[in-house]
């Protein structure tokens, strides 16, 4: 954190390496199945369609802070998730705005608690994202593994979506791809590049 502010008291935020109009990022631990789910679905998203230069795909993975530099200045904050809501398996979520930080005090994973303290920081640094969506469905199965669940692989579909819904909200209507590269799930997610600015 001792970088958040340059001399003078400028934050250094002001500066970040990229800056969208909107951000869609997808998060989760790929190595606990169901928890990945996030980031499979961000995955579908980038090989599946082609998203105008003011649209940026960002693998969260499990990081925390360091998110920042990859939100900081975005209009429009998607977040896609593997949502441990205490429901039934297959649940799916929708957070927006003010529910996002009240369903985020409840700190539920590790990957959770870095979007919370990112949301926050940009808050009171003068950065606050003005929209900010949350989908996501509870999980299945999070044991150590690399594929998702039956019942996860069923809900991706219906999460991208849900996505591109959210999107055509903010008026981003995206290109499906007439060549789809083919995606295989049952290996760590590689880190792909999106104007070359995919984070793994």
């Amino acid at each position: 954190m001792a970088d958040i502010f340059a001399a003078g008291g400028k934050s250094s935020l002001d500066n970040v390496l990229y800056k969208n109009e909107v951000t869609i990022l997808g998060i989760g631990n790929v190595i606990l199945r169901d928890e990945g789910f996030g980031v499979r679905v961000a995955e579908y998203l980038d090989k599946h369609y082609e998203f105008p230069e003011s649209v940026q795909i960002v693998d969260g993975g499990t990081l925390g802070i360091e998110l920042t530099q990859y939100v900081t200045g975005t209009e429009k904050l998607l977040v896609i998730d593997s949502i441990n809501g205490g429901a039934e398996p297959g649940t799916t979520f929708r957070f927006h705005n003010d529910d996002v930080m009240e369903h985020f005090q409840d700190k539920l994973s590790a990957h959770e608690v870095g979007i919370q303290d990112v949301l926050g920081l940009l808050t009171v640094t003068g950065h606050k994202i003005p929209d900010v969506v949350v989908i996501g469905a509870q999980p299945y199965d999070v044991e150590a593994g690399v594929e998702l669940s039956d019942g996860m692989m069923e809900l991706l579909p219906q999460m991208v979506e849900q996505a591109l819904k959210e999107l055509k909200n903010w008026g981003i209507e995206p290109r499906k791809r007439e060549a789809a590269e083919k995606m295989n799930y049952n290996t760590v997610a590689e880190a792909f590049p999106l104007r070359g600015r995919w984070q793994s």
